[in-house]
Order: C-alpha cells, then structure tokens, then sequence
C-alpha cells in the first residue's frame, strides 16, 4: 500500500526539514532580525556579535556603500550622502516632510526624478535614490545576516510597521522588501509583536497598553490578550513623532540660547549627532540639576553648553503630552478607562527616557513593564509569528488579530463620504455595501476610494479611482452594484464593485503612490470629533439636495412623455414647482429643499396616477379577458 506524505495545515510537509523565516524590526534608528532557535526566540548578531544594525545608508562616488556602523561613522563627515531615519520618509512625498528644510539631505522634485507618483527622492553621489531603496538596503543585510547565521536560504520574513502607517507607507515597505530579496509572509504591527514577546513570555492575560517610542515613530496600541488571542482594540499614535524630534527639540534649544543657526548641511548633521549623544547621557543622570556637555562645532561658531534634565525635560514637555494625548484617544476609543488598563509595555529605544517613564506611569497610575530589552521586543515577537507562519507552531494555538488606522470609504453623490470599513475595525476583514445608479439608462459608474474620517470626500484622503463599465441601461435606482472593501493581514486594500444583476464586474489593488501627512492624520480623526455638528449639517443638505434633483429629473422625464395628459394649468402648477426647487436648491437650509421637494411630490401625484392608467390602457389595446 502506497503511504502519502501528508502534514497538518500551514506545517512543513517534511518533518526533518526546517524553513528558515525571522521577524524583522526595520526601526527608524536601528533594525534588527531575530529568529526561533531551539524553541526560543533570540535576535541575531553580526560577526562582531552586535544585534542591532543602525538605520543608516552611505553611497560612495564610486559606486560602493556603506550600512550600519560603517555609515553611522561617516554621518557627520559626509551628511548629503550618509542617509538615516529614511522610515521617516516611506510612503511619502517631499509635501509631507515639513521640516525637510531642517535635514541635510538634498531632496528631489518628484518630476525631476521622473516619478509621477510624487513620491520623494534624495539626491547622493550614486544618484537619486528613493526610500524604498534605501530601506532595501538594510533589509537586505538583515537578510545576509539572517543566512549567514543558518547557512541556508531564507524562506521568508514577517516584517514590523507601526500601527499608524497607512496604505502608502505599508505598500513601500512591503516593495523594499521585495526589492532586498525577502518573502514578506506578513506584515504586523509594532505593538502587536511586542504584545506577542511580553504575553507568550510572561504567560499574560488581560488589557495591556503597548506604548511605544522609536527614533522617528509614535505607536500606542490597547490590546486584549486572553488564551493565546492577541486582539487590538484601538490603536493611535503618529508617524514621525520619536527620538529624533526630541533631539531636534533639544537642539533647537541650545541654538537659540547660543543666538546662532545652523547654515550648512554638516551644521544640521554634527547638531543632530551632538544632541543624540547629550540626550543618552542625560537619560543615565542622576539629578535633574546635574548637567551634560552639548558641545559642537558649527562652520560659523563653536558652540559649548550644559544642558540639565530640567531643561530637556522643559523643552521637550510638548512631544511627551501629544504622546499622553493619543494614549488617552486611544482609551476613549476603546471604551476603557486607566483603570482597566493591567500593565503597560514599554517598546522602543526613546522610553529609556527618564522623563517618558515617570510620565506613562503617572498617566496609567503603576510602573511601566520594562523587563524585556524595549530595543529588541519587536523584532521578537515577529520572530515568534514567523515562526508560526513557516510552520514550526511553538506557539500554539496563537491568533493575532490587529485593526486598521483609519476608515476607507468611497464617495458617493453630493462629495458624501460612504464608509465601507470603520477604523479600528479588526483585519483582516472582507465588508460590502449595495449601491445603485443615479441616472437613467447609466451604463458606467466612477468610484472614488478614501480614507478619513469625515463626511465630505474634500476632508478625506483619495486613495484610488477606478470605473465599473457595462452596466446594462436601466432606470435610476434599478441597478444594484455591490462595493466590497477586502483589507488582508498585511493591511493593504482591495476594492471590488460588481452589478448584481448581469455579473458586470471591476476591481483595483489599492497602491497609492505616497501616503498619509502626519498633520492630516492627527487632523482626520481631531476634526472628526471637533467639526461632528458641521459635518452631520453639511450631510443632510448634500442628501436632501441630491432627492431634490433626482425628483426634478423624473418629472421632467415624465413631462417629456406624457406632458399632454395634463391641462395648461396643471402644466404651469407643476413647472412653478419645478422653478421653486430650482430655487431652493441655491440655499443654504436643507429643510426648505426638503419642503419644496415634498411639494412636487405632492402635486405631482395625480399626473403620476393618469401617466399608470395610460400605461395600463396601451397594455391592454387589442386583448380580451380570455387571452388575459
């Protein structure tokens, strides 16, 4: 008798053979990869035996570069070409970076790069090159790193993002990814993987806040963890919003005690590096009162100053309470209080901040959870997910179930925002809605994707657009086209539209070309509360002008057709009534469009009954009872 190799779901179909797949933290500073070995997950080191790899790019004039150690050495030295904190710019257009004019790097006009996506490029010795290229570049030594390590190829990569990137910067990332070699298996987010260390290692159950600082991003995430299911419930933060803005802050700081500015490229660079060290330092003092050395030199002055906790803490007060803010958003949306909150996970490299510390524990009222290395946290519960993924289930029954940041609809009559997908909502996930035709005999019909949170398309962010052609001609109203909205794990989109009655069918992958600003996504969801009065106004008059037309429209049609059943002055009734439609759709009020729309309902329903008796009659013409 034949055997047949067969293999539980998702597990390797020979039990000898082992895939090779790591979890990868791609960090704004630094970057990691980390990998299951011997039932236990652990980061992975360079030959010098150091696990983290910074985030730094250098190109040589002859064509050569260099990454990590070797780049960040030459940053001060070399600034145009020496790039870091390039996560910064995934996703976006040079628009989105408003302080580009702040950073060394010489920055490319999307149409002087040929791009017309508009996404931002950065001029060096080796060309221009794009942040997709440059995160493939640490991807790829990861990768390296990752096969030295097991002397064997690598099967594939569950690769981290934080919780607030959108479509844009998780579509870039999942590029660079490909562009280094690497089978993305998935993408999950920052404070989900670092749930899956803490919980799996910790045997954690309850509501956790995952609070999460890194060079360059902002994550604050609310989970549920109960038997081996790690759920989101509300997540928030801001995507450049980390260390370097701290460092930024504190630069500043001592540039305008000093009375002198920062001019040339290396100026902004040797800054930079002058601050990251004076902000490591004092994060190890031991009094607010002691003092740290800022010192540099600038190509117009020197500069020598001590800076006390006190006055860091002070000048960056404003960057640690919009982090308090979020956290406390973040609450709100998932319907908790502080109090519900069981222990609060520290993750990134910048909560080391003393300051940062005594400022979560104050706002959640116990101790941060400090016991894992906040560095390495992420890229080992990525790891354990990998893990899973390639078919080695050490976890068990593990389940993560992570949200999207912010809602995606599609625009519908009058600018009105449909939404498909709430935000917050769990992923992935597959939601639809039934819409139909405004006009007669409409054959086509042109969607329009996106993403915010209020109720006029001109307050939201287009994501895509695309037409849906070959709708059979039917009455307005009769055709009934299906939009389904699929957000898979990774948390990219998928639109389908489909008219129901002849299969007719269109669908797009939703890529857009560069993402989301920081502004305009702490505005979306700010304006969304703050402007609910305005928005719910702005909706009914649309509405109400849209019926108003679509009533308009019928009876012209049926004038049109059937005009002469009417006498002259039930002719001119109903035109006065059409005329003061017309008139009323010019204001402001949508209870007077209502009114007049209601009017010509009204009045026009006895023409509606001669118009049916009429059609009844022609039905009937040349037929007896027996043939009926």
């Amino acid at each position: 008798m034949a055997l047949l190799q067969i293999s539980e779901p998702g597990q390797s179909p020979d039990p000898h053979q082992r895939r090779i797949a790591v979890g990868i933290d791609l960090g704004t500073t630094h970057s990691l990869v980390a990998a299951v070995r011997s039932g236990v997950a652990e980061c992975l080191p360079d030959a010098q035996g150091r696990v983290i790899l910074p985030s730094v790019v250098r190109y040589l004039a002859d064509g050569g570069r260099k990454i990590g150690f070797d780049a960040l050495a030459a940053q001060a030295e070399d600034p145009e070409n020496t790039i870091a904190s390039v996560k910064r710019f995934m996703g976006r257009g040079l628009k989105d970076i408003a302080d580009h004019d702040k950073l060394p790097y010489r920055f490319v006009d999307a149409a002087a790069a040929s791009e017309p996506s508009g996404m931002l490029w950065i001029s060096t010795v080796a060309g221009d090159k794009s942040p997709v290229e440059l995160s493939a570049e640490i991807l790829a030594t990861l990768r390296h790193r990752a096969e030295d390590t097991f002397a064997d190829n690598l099967y594939g990569a569950v690769i981290t993002v934080p919780a607030y990137f959108d479509e844009a910067q998780r579509q870039a990332t999942k590029d660079a990814a490909q562009l280094a070699g690497i089978n993305v298996l998935r993408l999950i987010s920052e404070p989900t993987a670092a749930a899956l260390a803490y919980g799996l290692d910790n045997a954690s159950e309850g509501i956790y806040a995952v609070y999460d600082l890194g060079g360059g991003t902002f994550d604050i995430s609310i989970l549920r963890l109960t038997q081996g299911v790690f759920e989101v419930i509300a997540t928030g933060g801001d995507s450049a919003l980390g260390g370097d803005d701290y460092d930024r802050a504190l630069a500043d700081w001592v540039l305008a005690q000093a009375g002198v500015q920062a001019i040339t490229a290396s100026d902004k660079s040797a800054l930079k590096v002058a601050a990251r060290a004076c902000k490591e330092a004092l994060s190890s003092v031991a009094s607010a009162t002691d003092s740290v050395a800022f010192r540099v030199e600038l190509a117009g002055a020197t500069i020598s100053f001590h800076v006390t906790t006190a006055q860091f803490e002070a000048a960056t007060a404003g960057l640690t309470d919009r982090t308090l803010a979020a956290a406390r958003k973040a609450l709100r949306d998932a319907k908790l209080g502080r109090d519900d909150v069981k222990g609060v996970v520290m993750v990134g490299g910048s909560t080391r901040m003393p300051q940062i510390q005594r400022a979560v524990g104050n706002f959640f009222g116990h101790a941060p959870l400090n016991n894992l290395n906040p560095d390495e946290v992420v890229a080992l519960g990525a790891a354990i997910q990998a893990n899973q993924l390639a078919g080695h289930n050490m976890a068990g029954d593990l389940l993560l179930l992570d949200v999207i940041p912010l809602s995606l609809g599609i625009e519908t009559m009058g600018g009105l925002v449909e939404r498909i997908v709430p935000r917050n909502q769990t992923i992935p996930t597959a939601m639809a809605q039934d819409f139909t035709t405004f006009q007669d005999g409409q054959t086509a019909l042109a969607l329009h994707v996106v993403q915010g949170e209020r109720d006029l398309v001109a307050d939201c962010r287009s994501l895509a657009r695309f037409e849906l052609r070959g709708i059979p001609p039917m009455v307005a109203g009769a055709a009934r086209i299906r939009v389904m909205f699929t957000v898979d794990a990774d948390g990219l989109l998928t639109v389908q539209a489909r008219e129901q009655t002849s299969g007719v069918e269109a669908s797009i992958d939703v890529k857009p070309s560069y993402g989301l600003s920081d502004e305009q996504i702490a505005r979306m969801l700010q304006d969304s509360f703050s402007t609910a009065g305005q928005d719910v106004q702005a909706r009914v008059l649309v509405q109400a002008r849209v019926d108003a037309e679509r009533m308009m429209a019928a009876t012209r049609s049926a004038l049109a057709a059937d005009g002469d059943l009417l006498s002259a002055g039930e002719r001119a009734g109903i035109d006065a009534l059409l005329d003061a439609s017309v008139q009323a759709l010019l204001l402001e009020d949508p209870k007077a469009v209502e009114a007049a729309t209601q009017r010509l309902a009204k009045e026009t329903e006895a023409f509606a009954a001669l118009r049916m008796n009429r059609g009844i009659r022609q039905a009937l013409a040349g037929k007896n009872v027996e043939t009926l």
